[in-house]
Formats: C-alpha cells, sequence, structure tokens
C-alpha cells in the first residue's frame, strides 16, 4: 500500500503514491456520465443475452426467450421483397415490349432485372455490358446477325442459335476449303475483296480477282452483293467491318477470313426458355440487351 500520497498543487487532485523517474500518477477520477453509461452496457449486455441469441451450451446455444433468428429476418425480407417484385415482374408478363419500354416505371425495374439476369446468364460470352469477345457477338454496336429489334432480340434469347430446340435459329455456311472449291489462291484474292467491303485490303489488283469469285460462288445469296449481310438467314454484313472472329493479332483479319471460308465456325446459343428463364425474365433480358446500345 503506497505511503506517500499527497496533494498535487497544479492540479488539486491526490496522487495514488505512485512515481516513476520523477513522474507522479494522480488518482483522477473517472466523470460519473462514462461511469453510468458503462454501467448501462453492462446492464444492456445481461438483458440482451436473455432475449436473444447469445451463448454457446452443450446442446448448441441459448436460444432467447423472444425467439428472433436472423436466419429468420433474412427470410422475412426476402418474402417481402419478392412480394414487391411479383406485382412489377407480373404486369411485364402480361405487357407487350414496346408497352414495357413506354412505361417509365416498368422500364426502370426490367432494366434493374435485366442486367442482372444478363450479369449471371450471359456476360460469360457477351461480355459484361454486351462488350462481346471472340466468337461471340458484341451486344452494344448494331450489328445483328438475327436482328436487333425488341421481338428479334426475344426471339433469340427464347428460342437461341443453332441448339436442339426446333425453333432456333439455323443457319451453316458451307466450306470453301481443301482445294476442291477454291485453291489457295483463290482464297487468298476472295478475303481481299471482303477487307475491301471495310475499306481494309491492302491488295486491289486481288481484291478485283476477289470480287468476281464472291459473286460466282454464292456468297451474294446471303451476305449480298455489297457485303450488306441478310438478317432473315443469320448471314454477317461483311461491309461493316465488326469481326464476330475477330483477329488477335495486328494484320491477321485476312487469315481469320480465309479460316471461316475454308472450314467456317458456327457458335451455338443456348434455348433460355429452355434454360428456365420465364416470360416475364425473358422480356427483362430483352429490354436490357436492346439499351446496351446496338436495338433497333
Amino acid at each position: 500500500m503506497a505511503t506517500n500520497i499527497e496533494k498535487d498543487t497544479v492540479s488539486g487532485q491526490y496522487t495514488t503514491g505512485h512515481e516513476w523517474d520523477g513522474i507522479k500518477e494522480l488518482n483522477t477520477p473517472l466523470p460519473k456520465w462514462w461511469v453510468w453509461v458503462f454501467l448501462a452496457s453492462i446492464l444492456w449486455a445481461m438483458v440482451y443475452w436473455v432475449l436473444y441469441p447469445s451463448w454457446p451450451t452443450a446442446s448448441g446455444y441459448w436460444a432467447g426467450t423472444l425467439g428472433w433468428h436472423s436466419r429468420t429476418q433474412v427470410v422475412h425480407d426476402i418474402e417481402q421483397a419478392n412480394a414487391a417484385k411479383a406485382v412489377y415482374l407480373a404486369k411485364i408478363r402480361d405487357a407487350s415490349l414496346d408497352d414495357i419500354v413506354k412505361d417509365k416505371d416498368l422500364l426502370n425495374f426490367a432494366l434493374a432485372g435485366g442486367r442482372s439476369v444478363f450479369n449471371e446468364n450471359c456476360a460469360a460470352c457477351h461480355g459484361v455490358g454486351g462488350v462481346g469477345g471472340y466468337g461471340f457477338p458484341a451486344l452494344a454496336v448494331g450489328q445483328w446477325l438475327w436482328g436487333g429489334t425488341l421481338d428479334d432480340i426475344k426471339t433469340t434469347i427464347t428460342y437461341g442459335i443453332r441448339n436442339a430446340n426446333p425453333n432456333s435459329r439455323q443457319s451453316e455456311m458451307p466450306a470453301y476449303g481443301g482445294g476442291d472449291v477454291l485453291n489457295d489462291s483463290q482464297l487468298n484474292d476472295l478475303a481481299e475483296y471482303v477487307l475491301s467491303l471495310s475499306k481494309s485490303s491492302k491488295d486491289p489488283a486481288a481484291a478485283a480477282r476477289g470480287k468476281e469469285i464472291f459473286s460466282n460462288n454464292g456468297c451474294t445469296g446471303c451476305h449480298g452483293e455489297n457485303g450488306e449481310g441478310s438478317q432473315a438467314v443469320g448471314a454477317p454484313a461483311l461491309a461493316s467491318g465488326v469481326w464476330l472472329y475477330k483477329a488477335r493479332t495486328p494484320g491477321g483479319q485476312k487469315a481469320e477470313i480465309i479460316s471461316q471460308v475454308k472450314k467456317p465456325k458456327g457458335g451455338v446459343m443456348p434455348s433460355w426458355a429452355d434454360r428456365g428463364l420465364n416470360e416475364a425474365t425473358i422480356k427483362e433480358l430483352t429490354v436490357y440487351v436492346h439499351s446496351l446500345g446496338g436495338g433497333k
């Protein structure tokens, strides 16, 4: 027990009797308000332990006298959110696509829901925001293989492309390689002509020869006389300069074109109706994809 307790002349407080290197410790009491808050906190903690889940027990945990549980609260909140959403989803299900985009509230709800569905199901191929990728169409650039109207997009989402659904979009490009139809020299000329449609050819003489090859081998039947494409059969617009199989290296687009002519690649898109998306969700997704910037 300290015996050298004294009154400090500066602060007027008594010391505790402890001293280190000439520094004396004052015996300053805690403020009364702090003491009362501390005691109230202890009391509140004891009440909380009784009312809510708290201490572990030998067989589990103390569940609290109120029977409240955070999981129960989450379930309740989700049920409330789903009930609120159901009103809008019913309206979207029964409304036409044109009516949805004309109604501000329905449009905002559909865009929010469609973005969530797109990020969960579509972004893996088409990229976040519909930027596309090698072999996957960019949905924000306005170049549509099967049409970019609301109804066109909905049909594509609903039934997909080149899958087992009988209503899916179907198209197939014949192979011209192997020397049976076109030899390497002709393939080179044809690729130069295709590049010339988007003003990318560096060999006008080869492009001129390729134009005749393009016309004589039935390419115009799908891609059009001037490479404008045909959404009726899913044929790309070659004059747009937007490539589904975009070269990964500078100057490599010509090789990509030759590869596609020799042995065409064709991607598959699932039928999202078959994947479990209901009518309202497909409409939300349609409205969102249409809004990305390329919708007609």
